[in-house]
Order: C-alpha cells, then structure tokens, then sequence
C-alpha cells in the first residue's frame, strides 16, 4: 500500500487535529510491520485500504483525506462491526495501523526495562550454521525440521542417544543482546510468521500468531507450564491409542521437561497491579486462583515475553533444551525453508531446502522428524507427496480466546508485571474454560481498542487505568489446514464453543467488578457496562461476527493414534504410509490438550524420539 494512503487511514483514524499523533509517524511504524508480511497479506491490507477509500468517495464524493475529522469518524463508525466487507476492511487496517502506534509511543518504556535490568542468564552455546554460508549438500543420521517445543526435545534425545543430529531451522537467531536493541516493532515483526499476520480464516476471523526463530514460539509465548490434565492424557491414551501417552511413562517425561525449563509459580513480588486485580476478583467471588506455573523463575515483571525476553528470563529452548542438543552433538541450520521430504522406494532419506538467498540445500538423512507445527506440517506433507490420508490437516484445536477489560479508579499499568500471571480454576475442569490474567507489551494492546477518532483517543488516553483478563476454551477440532505452499487455515466455531466463550466472558467481566472496576469492556458490539446487573442483557446483544478473538495453541493436524482411519501417524508418532518420518510436535496432538500445551509437547516429543529406533 502507497505510504500516502497509509497516512490518509491514519490520519482518519487517530485525528491528528484532535490530539492524535502524526499520520506520517503511524504510517512509517506500520510500513515495519508490512514488509515483514507475505505479498498475499500485503495485498490484502492495501485491498482493505481500497475498500475504505471507496466508501469514502461513494458517501462524500472525497476521498478520506479531504474529509473533516467529524465526517472521517462517521465513515468508519458507520462500518464498523456490521459484518460487512467495510468492517472487515476496517479492523483489518485498524489493527494495523494501532500496533505500529502503541509499539512507537511505548518504545522507551520498553528500552527501559532493558537498561534497567540486566541479563538473567547468557544465551545459550548453540552449534549454528546459518544457511547462506551451508554446502549445497550436507549428511546426518536424522534431520529434524523446526527448532522450538517438540524439535528441540526430540533432536536433544536422538543426540543424547548417539545419533548425529542436524536441526532445520527457518527462522533465525536471537540473542539477548539483539532483542535488547531492537524496538517492539522489530521484535513483533522478525519473531513471527509473516510479520505476525496469521489468521484462522472464518466467521469471526480469529488471530493466530505463531513463533519463528531459532527456539520456536517458545521464544515468544508466555512461559506458562501446565502439565497435561490426567483427563486429557487418559483420553489421549484410551481413547485414541496414543501409546506415547501411557500415563506413567509420560508423568516421568513431563517431570524431567520440567526440571529442564526451571518450572516453578509465578514470582509474587513481580506479579504486577493486573494480577492482582485478577486474585482480588476471583477472591471477592470465592473462586480459586493462584500464580501461574512458568518456565521463568527469574522473572522481573518485564511483560515482553510476546516480543522475546530482554533478559533472557523465561527458558525457552533456546537457552536450554537446544543447548542440551548441541552439547550432545547436535547442529542448527539456520534461515533453512524446508521444501519437502525427500522419499526413495517408500523411505525417507532428507530434506530439500532452500537459503535466503534462494539457493537449493539438501540435508540426507535415514529419519526425519518434522517439527514444524501444527499449522506448517501439513503443507510440508503435501509438498512431499505425503498427504494422502484423508484426516491430514484436520482435527486442528486451537483453544479460542477472548479479552476482557475493567477500567479502574486507580493506575493499574496492566503491562509492569508478569504478561501471563494468573489463573482461575472456577470454570476449567467442568466447563473447560480456563481464566488467565494476561496484559500484553506496552503499547501493544492498542489494537484491540474500541472505536474510532475521538472515542478511540480517549481510549488510549487512559490505558493506564485498564486491567485485562483473558479466557480460553478447550475448543471442537473444527479447524483445517489447507494448502501445500502456504498454509491456508480455516476454523469454524462451534455453537458450543461460543456459549463457553460468553460464559468466560461473563465470569471475567464479575471479576473484574468484584475487584472494583468503575466499567467494562467484554466487546462483541456492546458498550462498556456500569455494573454486573448489566451482564445478563449485555450477553444477550453480543454479536459473534463482531468477537475480537485470538488464538495461540493450534494443535491436532497430525495427529497421533491407534486407528488408521482417524490417524495420520500412529500410535509411536510414526507418519503412516511411509518409513523414516516421525511427528513430534503439536500436531500429533490428537485432542484439544485443554491447557498451554508446551509441556505436552516437549514430553511427547521427547518420547517419541525415544520409541523412534
């Protein structure tokens, strides 16, 4: 999209004569952000920009810069939240432009934190080999392809086990010292796949980002360590015939993941004013709630785990499982894109890659364990000639998720503290609904706010005063991954799932009352609300198109089982229909695991490595 139009947007949207900041400024913060995304997703923002243009000249007969602010916000309040193309173009731009805003404004409290604190720990010594300087051909006993939850453990035990080891990475490296000089937006848009731009594609579209680096998206989420429910792994187990999930055998599994990743609760003097918020309302209501278990024991409160730790505080892979692997002999291979499996007479014997600077690579290799994520390996599959079973790509969970904010008297600074801090059982085991007070980095909830030009102002005007709790659902499996070049991910949200959704969204919005919040926003359409008498009727107008909802655990697209109808791979996480590849990531996951999944992962993952010979 043309600079200008991107300044006419933001000029509509954040009036710079009402006190907003320079177009121009939130036009060049927003341009980071695109060049990280695909040409599909460009494409797609500056189509979202035409179709505002568009109403503006068909109702004023001007295009949106010439309007006055009055008739700008008119415009775009007029489409918001009808469902139309208008409002779907609308928070698309929205959501854009509001990041490249808040990542700008908040930059220097963000470079704060850096240069108040130092480093908790060192980067980890990896065995890295970027791409570009790679040989055209290089040989182990096993590749595995993706560096984050269930690559890393996998590649440590295939190293500890004496096998060479080489890990594909697509992503690159980022040291402490990098993310600590970089800005937010910089972080958002390098961390993420396509600049952060993925979405389950439905009604309503859902975001769902997803890690790219040397580490994985374990590198960006937040550090919060559940172990698997004993209800969700005897389902695994009994039900699906995952033998990887034999209770015992995966206990010890998550026991030692948890020793690697240093899991221990939440620490309380870093908690944070949103957390406590969340305890003092859960508390007010009689419902259980405690510190989140993470993999950060370290932690200053910094509330950057989305945009990579500056402090090296939380324990993703890379400072620890990935180090383990090396230490044992493993390689990384970095900014690698894995084209596709190679397959001779039946049998897996590599990987054809690509650099990023084009150049063909190939890895050979007797096992190939593809780690790629649930969103990722499907595709790969297919581009290898491997997608023939019928289930291949669907199945997929993704545990939706939902916000809702409480303004309060008193400053709260939602993001000075831990980012995911709390959580609520209350609703969890029965209703499969799970509570976390969660905050995002600063500046960067902005793109979730409601409204435009002046009500939208004076909504970020006092952020400050605004704490957030987020809920989640143990969803259907009603997501596919389509494609075979990029991946295409469809969801369709269950009747049932909705109904959870709304019953989250009201328990957090009594909670967030029963802590003292003046209003509160639960979205979908609704204005804020004065009291929880008004939550029944508030329920009953709140219009599903219109849910801001996000997702962040995509699992289940290969998933792993007994029966070979209903499993891609089988029960030992082998690939059916071929020999030499094993799954080891979310995608063998063969329901919704219900919590953060990490845990799971790294354990199943971990054992599967373990049963692969």
């Amino acid at each position: 999209m043309p600079e200008r139009a991107l300044r006419a947007l933001a000029g509509a949207l954040l009036p710079q004569e009402l006190g907003g900041p320079a177009p121009g400024d939130v036009a060049a913060a927003a341009e980071v952000l695109l060049a990280q995304q695909p040409r599909s997703g460009r494409m797609g923002v500056a189509g979202a920009g035409a179709v505002l243009q568009a109403s503006a000249l068909v109702r004023h007969r001007r295009p949106l810069s010439r309007l006055d602010a009055d008739s700008r916000a008119a415009l775009l309040a007029s489409l918001g939240g009808n469902g139309t193309v208008g409002a779907v173009a609308l928070d698309a731009i929205k959501a854009l432009l509001l990041l490249a805003h808040g990542g700008t404004v908040y930059r220097g409290e963000i470079d704060a934190v850096a240069e108040r604190n130092r480093p908790a720990r060192a980067d980890g010594e990896l065995d890295l080999l970027d791409a570009s300087e790679a040989p055209a051909v290089l040989e182990a006993d096993v590749v595995v392809i993706g560096s984050g939850a269930g690559g890393a453990f996998a590649a440590r035990e295939l190293a500890r086990g004496g096998r060479s080891v080489l890990i594909a990475e697509e992503g690159e490296r980022w040291t402490v010292s990098r993310v600590r000089g970089s800005g937010p937006l910089e972080r958002f848009a390098g961390l993420y796949r396509d600049g952060g731009a993925t979405m389950a594609l439905g009604l309503p579209p859902i975001a769902l980002p997803v890690g790219r680096a040397v580490g994985g998206t374990t590198v960006v989420n937040s550090g919060t360590c559940f172990r698997p429910p004993p209800g969700v792994v005897e389902r695994w187990h009994g039900v699906h015939g995952l033998a990887l999930a034999e209770p015992q055998e995966l206990a010890e599994r998550v026991d030692g993941v948890e020793q690697t990743l240093s899991v221990a609760p939440a620490p309380d003097a870093v908690l944070g004013r949103n957390a406590r918020i969340a305890l003092e309302g859960a508390a007010a209501l009689g419902w259980e709630a405690a510190p989140l278990r993470r993999n950060a024991p370290e932690c200053a409160g910094s509330c950057q785990c989305a945009i990579g730790c500056p402090r090296n505080a939380k324990a993703g892979v890379h400072l620890n499982a990935l180090p383990q692997a090396c230490a044992a002999g493993a390689r990384i291979l970095a900014r690698l894109r894995v084209d596709r499996v190679l397959v001779e007479d039946g049998r897996a014997v590599g990987v054809a890659g690509r650099g990023p600077d084009g150049r063909a690579i190939h890895v050979r290799a007797r096992l190939v364990v593809v780690a790629a994520g649930a969103t990722e390996a499907p595709p790969l599959l297919r581009r290898s000639g491997l997608g023939k079973h019928p289930r291949l790509g669907r199945g997929l969970s993704i545990h939706p998720a939902l916000t809702v904010a409480g303004a309060f008297e008193e400053p709260v600074h939602a993001w000075r503290g831990v980012l995911q801090s709390v959580g609520v059982e209350e609703l969890h085991e029965r209703e499969g609904i799970l509570i976390e007070a969660t905050a995002t980095p600063p500046g960067m909830g902005a793109m979730a706010y409601p409204g435009v030009g002046a009500a939208l102002l004076e909504r970020m005007a006092r952020a400050d005063h605004v704490a957030t709790i987020g809920g989640m659902v143990a969803d259907a499996p009603n997501g596919r991954v389509l494609g075979s070049g990029r991946s295409i991910v469809s969801y369709r949200l269950a009747r049932n799932d909705l109904r959870r959704l709304l019953r989250g969204m009201d328990a957090m919005a009594r909670m967030l009352f029963a802590a003292g919040a003046r209003e509160v926003e639960i979205g979908g359409g609704v204005a804020a609300l004065r009291s929880a008498d008004e939550l029944p009727a508030a329920l009953e107008r709140v219009a599903p198109k219109q849910l801001r909802l996000a997702a962040f655990h995509p699992t289940g697209t290969v998933a792993g089982g007994s029966d070979p109808s209903r499993h891609p791979a089988d029960e030992r996480g082998r690939l059916r229909g071929v020999r030499g590849v094993l799954i080891a990531d979310a995608s063998l996951l063969p329901s919704c695991p219900g919590v953060n999944p990490q845990v799971s992962v790294m354990a199943l993952a971990e054992a599967a490595a373990a049963h692969s010979s």
